[in-house]
């Protein structure tokens, strides 16, 4: 029997597992890739655009998702990007052959944009303010494993009932969370009824698909080749465009004034660096695991449990440290861990210890869990609850943009000291250029945070 007191743990439970799955699908499909490939007699680079085309959906419509969910409520869009996920996951499993599951993987990563934007606003919506923090702890606490579990899931069911239950094992799970939701889930809406500005949406989908594609695909086609550079020039114009448009209308769909508030820039500045850094990483670690120590995928994936556990261990007693003391202190301290993480996993090369490589990964999930969660309370401690769902959306865009940036750019620093093969002699030299970029990054990120003190960003 559902309660109005037990209601809001319900709805952080429905809600959690459709949010859990659209973060495992970010990164699950990279371990099944080799399979797929082998399958469906794909090319390299055609296997690739399956992992990948995810995150240009996604990045594509996390903004507009945030808006229509303002708008047209957060309880039917969540439901709309729920059975699209469950449908389009059917698709993905049943696939014969690669275009169909390229085109399945795009329409995923545009559902996953709805569940990541409306999850958090409701959620936040279902917790008295004094909780806020804690919920959406708990609730990001689900994202990092999802987002940290996927290779190692991956692994598990490729190993064991093949690449198709990757995709499969979402729909049950996705009629369990739809189940949870339509007995405890309440209907909210923004306040604000303006019409959704169309010339605006287009002209960003047509940027973020530009400048997405561009770094994403420069290892498939290179950087000078004219899909790359025509891709980041259309993108390119088509932002400037964009930012021309939203200037001159009425009710613009990312409204530039967010950014004048320090606490969103703080929020923003964070996503992107968090977003930066872990992308690289999770490739560089298991790479690290399994071509200089040579673990089997099963080691890898009992190797990599620090940094998940640490995580989930975490961001629930995070969130409650944030209700206390505001979410900026939080968050720098994340990036504090970040950068030790980083400079410790610098150091690696064959003799290094095995409790060594763990405290690495442990430091590495304390900063995950500094990051995420608080960030999310800071971006929507900057604006008032009806426009929650754009702050968010417009957040976790700019949080995919830097995943996407973060994997090209760590990755083309990583091949100019280790070269385009990967070898055990030369993993240190460019595995140390990588994560002191990395380190860059989140000193940076800090420098901003810390710029605020004096008023500027206010937790």
């Amino acid at each position: 029997m559902i309660t109005e007191k037990s209601r809001k743990w319900w709805v952080l439970t429905g809600v959690g597992i459709v949010s859990f799955l659209g973060c495992v699908d970010l990164t699950i499909v990279n371990t099944a890739a080799p399979d797929i490939s082998r399958s469906l007699g794909a090319s390299v680079p055609r296997t690739q655009l399956v992992v990948n085309i995810f995150v240009v959906a996604l990045s594509m419509f996390m903004v507009a998702a945030g808006r229509l969910s303002d708008r047209y409520g957060r309880r039917r869009v969540l439901y709309a990007g729920t059975i699209l996920f469950g449908l389009s996951s059917l698709g993905a499993g049943l696939a014969s052959d690669v275009g169909t599951l390229t085109a399945f993987r795009f329409v995923q990563g545009t559902a996953c944009a709805v569940l990541y934007t409306s999850s958090s606003t409701i959620v936040a919506d279902a917790f008295p303010h004094a909780q806020r923090g804690r919920a959406i702890g708990m609730l990001f606490a689900i994202n990092g494993i999802g987002l940290a579990a996927g290779p190692m899931l991956g692994g598990l069911l490729v190993g064991t009932l093949g690449w198709h239950w990757v995709f499969l094992v979402n729909v049950p799970l996705v009629l369990v969370a739809l189940a949870i939701c339509a007995v405890c889930l309440t209907e909210s809406h923004g306040t604000d009824d303006s019409a959704l500005d169309w010339p605006g949406l287009v002209l960003l989908v047509v940027a973020l698909a530009g400048l997405i594609f561009g770094v994403t695909f420069d290892d498939t086609f290179g950087w000078t080749s004219w899909q790359v550079l025509g891709s980041i020039v259309a993108g390119a114009v088509a932002l400037a465009g964009f930012v021309l448009v939203e200037r001159r209308v009425a009710a613009p769909l990312v409204p530039f004034g967010l950014f004048a508030d320090r606490r969103f820039l703080g929020a923003a500045t964070a996503e992107f660096a968090l977003a930066f850094f872990y992308t690289t990483a999770l490739f560089l670690m298991p790479l690290y695991l399994t071509v200089v120590r040579g673990f089997d995928g099963l080691a890898v994936g009992l190797l990599m449990l620090p940094t998940t556990a640490t995580v989930a261990v975490l961001s629930p007693l995070v969130g409650r440290v944030v209700d206390r003391v505001g979410p900026r202190v939080v968050i720098v301290t994340g990036f504090g861990a970040f950068s030790l993480s980083a400079l410790t996993q610098s150091s690696f090369d064959t003799d290094t210890g095995l409790g060594f490589v763990v405290v690495a990964f442990v430091l590495m999930g304390i900063g995950w869990a500094g990051v995420l969660g608080p960030s999310a309370v800071l971006a929507l401690s900057s604006v008032p609850p009806r426009t929650a769902g754009l702050a968010v959306g417009a957040t976790w865009t700019i949080h995919n943009f830097g995943g996407a940036i973060g994997l090209a750019v760590g990755m083309t620093v990583f091949r100019g000291f280790a070269g385009d093969v990967v070898r055990a002699e030369t993993f240190a030299a460019g595995n140390q250029a990588a994560m002191l970029l990395l380190t860059g990054v989140s000193v940076t990120a800090v420098l901003v945070l810390v710029g605020g003190r004096s008023g500027r960003i206010s937790a």
